[in-house]
């Protein structure tokens, strides 16, 4: 690619002279606007001429139809009817801020709608104000953004170079996707697809976080180098303003539809209801709330299901990767004779969705219908430090609902995490990059049919896993002392006798008619006091209420159980205490949890892991969750030998050693 860190570098330079009137973190206000302005400047300068003179034969036919027309004239997307270009409104000083609007307002309405989202007027007055408007206009005029000097791919690297530099503290996955991770997703997308390389085909790709609309531009081209007259029509949903107005700039210039790139919130607002495409890319935001959207995505969730795009589960609010991994799935096409390819995703997303969220909980839930319906293809674990906003561990999902023969009920994981190079100066927090080389390597180890060191291949069920509740009996011996009756002060039955909801006298009569069971109630257990310890609970209510028939102290079943929890403690020769005459009641500080493979025999493994050490356990069945998760790092750990003790001791030896003269030479 040519002179592309050139021409960032000279458009840097112009935000300089911003510096006073506007805050550094404000430069892009300004920047990326007037960029767009000259791209669309320089691609519209050929046929310039030609449009202003037909435009006067159609002024008086209503906008959509000279558009139209004016748009073939223009041989793009878009038109600009306005006398002006970046050239003559240097020709007037005095005047640029209004010749400027003129220029602005002669666009046609797609690029117009394109240009509002950068609010750009306000900045027109303040620069004009500040006596910048014409010198900025000046400098952009002076860098040649044609098409023949600047390709459509190089622009876009120029547009996202540019807001990146603006939003260095923007979260991972905001704007900008390093084109090297981008080109992996595309090849993998795309990997033994035959049906992509056929003459004249056409097919669809959808991006739900499109930011400037990398991913789209990679896969065309991808398409285009590999078969040229195929056709790949990019359909994309972004939820940042200035993101989406490049992104649709870019599709106008290069004469495609750019109605199919829209502005909203994917999760809440799905500009794409209810349409399927045959491929699907994305990189959505790592680790950030979903809240603005709860309301609608809990809405959806609750009243469509799995007619809706969360069927399977919600995660918690604060990540949202796993709803736009749903969103994806929603708009699969099915698999029918009439469309026998169904779809292919490539989605780029941290660890957490891996393993994050026990049995039962949202993510796991998502995780389980994912392997059970057979959509994950493989995963790709990705080098760290290939993002210029984070340096987290990455990983690149692939999800078909159309696998090969050889691939159904498996997942293949591909550990890659070594596959780079280190930069030669790093890009925020990108120190390291992929190489062609070893994207072309990361491919070929996808598509191994057979097990490697980086490579592995497991049944979905690998990943499956039951969460089995274990329980114990509870076992309390009861004994009436001194200490235990203490006890008493601490349980809540005991202690609200002595307290009243009412008010005034009465409020005064009943807390001390409270204070007078509790100290019969203290009196009665001080009187059978006695060194008899009881190892059956029914039996020991038994003598309790017997002791107190003769009081007026009702025992309903709060204040009985305040009493004898009192005065138990946990014995393990104790009895089980019952919760009726057929059910142990559990213990439940003895409650445990047991994590049995999901191709194990529940059974099986309890016989064989549990019984042995604890004979009186039981499973509680209602309590068994399926879970699944991916413990990725845990599949290609490699064992690294400790050093032997002997060697460990006799280099601390040298160093006090070593400690010791330095230490004497000092008390010299």
């Amino acid at each position: 690619m040519q002179n592309f860190q050139e021409k960032v570098s000279f458009i840097w330079s112009i935000a300089e002279l911003l510096r006073g009137p506007y805050r550094p973190e404000n430069y892009g206000d300004v920047i990326l606007p007037m960029a767009v302005l000259r791209r669309f400047d320089a691609v519209l300068s050929d046929t310039k001429e030609d449009v202003l003179r037909e435009n006067k034969k159609y002024e008086s036919l209503p906008e959509t139809t000279r558009d139209e027309i004016l748009n073939r004239v223009a041989k793009q997307k878009f038109n600009n009817t306005s006398q002006f270009d970046f050239v003559k409104l240097l020709s007037d000083p005095d005047n640029v801020a209004d010749n400027l609007r003129d220029y602005i307002n002669g666009f046609s309405s797609e690029a117009r709608e394109i240009l509002s989202h950068f609010n750009f007027d306000n900045e027109i007055d303040k620069m004009d104000e500040n006596n910048l408007l014409y010198l900025v206009v000046r400098r952009f005029g002076e860098i040649d953004l044609h098409p023949d000097q600047v390709s459509n791919i190089e622009m876009g690297y120029i547009f996202e170079e540019l807001i990146r530099r603006f939003s260095e503290h923007a979260e991972a996955g905001d704007h900008y996707t390093p084109r090297e991770v981008i080109k992996l997703m595309v090849h993998l997308l795309f990997l033994n697809d035959d049906e992509i390389l056929l003459p004249n085909v056409t097919r669809t790709l959808y991006d739900s976080c499109a930011g400037t609309g990398g991913m789209g531009t990679v896969a065309q081209d991808y398409i285009q180098e590999y078969n040229p007259t195929g056709h790949l029509e990019f359909f994309a949903q972004e939820i940042n303003g200035e993101s989406y107005a490049i992104s649709k700039a870019d599709t106008l210039i290069k004469g495609q539809d750019a109605r199919n790139i829209k502005i909203g919130n994917t999760l809440s607002n799905d500009q794409f209801k209810n349409e399927k495409f045959d491929y699907m890319i994305t990189n959505p935001p790592y680790g950030v709330e979903w809240k603005p959207a709860k309301d609608a995505v809990e809405a959806e969730y609750e009243d469509l299901g799995f007619s809706g795009r969360f069927g399977a589960g919600l995660p918690r609010v604060g990540d949202g990767q796993l709803l736009f991994l749903q969103n994806l799935v929603s708009k699969m096409k099915p698999v029918t004779e009439q469309n026998p390819n169904g779809s292919r995703v490539a989605i780029i997303m941290n660890g957490s969705p891996l393993f994050t969220g026990d049995a039962g909980s949202g993510e796991s839930e998502i995780r389980r219908y994912l392997f059970e319906n057979d959509l994950v293809e493989g995963i790709v674990a990705l080098p760290e430090q290939l993002f210029y906003n984070t340096g987290i561990s990455t990983y690149i999902w692939i999800l078909t609902n159309n696998k090969t023969s050889y691939q159904k009920g498996k997942v293949q994981l591909v550990n890659a995490v070594d596959m780079y190079q280190k930069m030669r100066k790093s890009l925020g927090n990108k120190r390291n990059e992929i190489s062609e080389e070893q994207i072309n390597t990361i491919v070929e180890m996808y598509g191994q049919t057979k097990e490697s060191e980086n490579v592995k291949i497991f049944n979905n069920e690998d990943f499956g896993y039951y969460r089995v509740t274990v329980e114990r009996p509870l076992r309390l011996n009861f004994q009436i002392t001194e200490e235990r009756i203490a006890r008493l002060d601490e349980e809540k039955a005991f202690a609200n006798l002595a307290k009243s909801r009412k008010s005034g006298e009465k409020k005064e009569e009943e807390i001390e008619a409270g204070k007078a069971q509790q100290e019969t109630i203290k009196k009665v257990l001080t009187d059978m006091q006695s060194d008899k310890v009881y190892k059956n609970r029914d039996v020991f209510i038994d003598v309790i209420k017997t002791a107190f028939k003769d009081t007026d102290i009702t025992l309903r079943a709060p204040l009985l159980k305040a009493i004898w929890t009192a005065l138990s403690e946990r014995d393990e020769t104790a009895d089980a205490c019952m919760k009726n005459k057929n059910d142990i009641e559990p213990d439940p500080e003895l409650r445990d949890t047991e994590i049995i493979p999901l191709n194990d025999d529940i059974d099986a493994y309890f016989e064989r892991e549990v019984l042995p050490h604890v004979p009186d356990a039981w499973i509680d069945e209602e309590k068994t969750r399926i879970g699944y998760e991916i413990p990725f790092t845990r599949y290609f750990y490699k064992y690294t030998k400790l050093r032997p003790s002997s060697e460990i001791k006799a280099e601390i030896q040298e160093l006090e050693e070593s400690i010791m003269e330095k230490l004497k030479k000092v008390m010299e």
